[in-house]
């Protein structure tokens, strides 16, 4: 299934620090042999004005990706979507708006388990709600919105220094979204 670019965005035009919706954003720094050196979750909108604007960067490049070559659309199987499975996972702690640390823990351990770096590196989640706006045929705006889309951008980036990010070396966005919102048995992944 294909991504359409003017759906991705959507989502990106939103992402500057006075537009911004994303209610959350919670991580850890993982060291080069896989363990865990420090989590963090907080209030997006707490952040200071030019740390909204680093990590903001950081998750629109999961949208901004190019579509269909770096970001591609897919289908969770059967497997993922049973008990214990990625899609539940991900489903609760997007219900949670990441304020479930113990979710978040069982999150960042599956990924380590997955993933393999030959350096330091991060895992970034952020929460969003999108209410999408009310369209008629002509594209012109109808008022009040009528749906929302709540979804997660999950990076993993390379770090440096003082646990300072780079550009993201891989992500998703989930659920996968599409027009008028949640295509629920999709997720968008970022590969550069």
């Amino acid at each position: 299934m294909e991504i359409n670019r003017e759906d991705m965005l959507l989502l990106t035009r939103r992402m500057t620090p006075k537009r911004t919706s994303i209610t959350r954003i919670a991580g850890c720094y993982v060291d080069r042999d896989g363990f865990i050196d420090g989590t963090f979750n907080t209030d997006f909108l707490k952040l200071s004005p030019k740390d909204k604007e680093k990590n903001l960067a950081i998750a629109k490049a999961i949208p901004f990706a190019k579509t269909n070559e770096e970001l591609k659309r897919r289908k969770f199987s059967e497997k993922e979507r049973g008990k214990d499975g990625l899609w539940q996972l991900l489903w609760a702690i997007r219900d949670c708006g990441l304020k479930n640390d113990a979710l978040l823990d069982i999150f960042y351990e599956r990924v380590i388990e997955d993933c393999h770096f030959s350096q330091d590196y991060a895992i970034y989640l952020f929460h969003d709600r999108y209410d999408i706006p009310a369209k008629g045929t002509d594209h012109a705006r109808l008022g009040e919105s009528e749906q929302t889309y709540e979804y997660l951008i999950c990076t993993l980036c390379p770090v440096s220094g003082d646990y300072e990010p780079g550009r993201p070396a891989g992500g998703f966005l989930f659920p996968a979204f599409e027009g008028n919102g949640s295509l629920l048995e999709y997720m968008d992944i970022y590969q550069p």
